[in-house]
């Protein structure tokens, strides 16, 4: 029983550690890559998504006409959860949109999916492989100008 107390401690622990090197250090680092290089290998695959919090995150999207697809692996889209206005900065443009979570269509989360993540495992289940949102894109801003 010790040892498996001692385990879990040191698994949150690692847990944690991952947590906020992910928020203080890897995010800016990206963040900061997809500024600088819009036309860059990882600008290609991320985008700068702020959520009506404020909060920035670099994420991996699908831009498929005026729809944007992010597929969300932690808790914050629980920002968007009933609906919101965010900002998006893809390849050097601003975009701002209606973000929408998808919870209630598995067969349209599975089509998004088969998109966005082709290489993700067929054999996860639906609830390891994120929670969709869906960006309805309502504003494009191509002049020079803060960074969203």
């Amino acid at each position: 029983m010790k040892w498996l107390a001692i385990s879990l401690a040191l698994l949150i622990a690692l847990l944690g550690g991952l947590a906020l090197y992910g928020h203080f250090i890897a995010n800016p680092r990206v963040a900061q890559e997809i500024r600088s290089a819009p036309d860059g290998t990882r600008a290609r695959e991320t985008m700068l998504l702020t959520l009506p919090s404020g909060r920035e995150l670099p994420v991996n999207y699908l831009h498929e006409g005026d729809r944007v697809f992010v597929g969300a692996d932690g808790p914050w889209w629980r920002d968007v959860r009933d609906g919101g206005q965010v900002a998006m900065l893809i390849r050097g443009q601003k975009l701002s949109g209606n973000a929408r979570v998808i919870l209630d269509d598995p067969t349209y989360t599975r089509d998004v999916f088969a998109r966005l993540r082709p290489t993700a495992p067929s054999w996860l289940p639906d609830w390891l492989n994120g929670t969709l949102i869906e960006i309805e894109v309502m504003d494009i801003s191509t002049e020079p100008g803060p960074e969203p």
